[in-house]
């Protein structure tokens, strides 16, 4: 018996739901992933997409509107599944046209917004984003306020393409919100 192999009994939606309040949890390829809740600079980016980007498409107009934004919801995804919480994500119209009753999503969103930090960038680059690509989404934007970067891809047969990294002072037109300019160090200064 000294030489058996000891397996890990995969997580389930409990293990979530016993989480102390103040960390935020996913569960991706049956492992357990806990984390604080996002700093003051990883907020503040978050809120500032969200203010261009959701205040521009998440609106009942249709100029340029048509999308459903939504800050860190809760996703239950693919045949395991996955219980993810991304930062922002975005789905057309079309693809939610109302939210469910339940407290999470089953539909794969269009569009996805990754705040990274130094303890979920790893996380977020090796685990989520082959899974967001395998799972469907269209396109995936991370945003690092500690390097004052943005980085684009485009999903393509399963796999990412970037399409375009943007830093500091640069005013970016970023797929799939490109009807509006998003000035990239704004995400960043207060």
């Amino acid at each position: 018996m000294g030489n058996a192999a000891r397996v890990k009994a995969e997580a389930t939606y409990a293990d979530l739901l016993n989480l102390p309040e103040h960390l935020i949890g996913e569960i991706i390829d049956g492992e357990l992933y806990t984390q604080p809740r996002p700093s003051p600079r990883h907020a503040w980016a978050a809120s500032r997409i969200d203010r261009k980007v959701g205040g521009s498409f998440d609106t009942d107009s249709n100029e340029p509107g048509g999308w459903v934004i939504l800050f860190e919801p809760e996703l239950h995804l693919g045949d395991r599944p996955h219980t993810l919480v991304p930062d922002l994500a975005g789905w057309r119209k079309e693809n939610l046209p109302q939210l469910p009753e339940t407290a999470w999503i089953e539909v794969v969103p269009d569009w996805i917004c990754e705040i990274i930090s130094p303890s979920t960038a790893a996380k977020d680059r090796v685990k989520k984003m082959p899974l967001y690509a395998s799972l469907g989404v269209q396109y995936l934007w991370l945003v690092d306020p500690d390097s004052r970067t943005l980085e684009a891809y485009r999903q393509h047969e399963g796999r990412w393409l970037h399409i375009g990294s943007w830093a500091d002072n640069d005013v970016a037109r970023v797929e799939p919100f490109e009807a509006v300019e998003l000035n990239v160090g704004g995400l960043w200064s207060v």
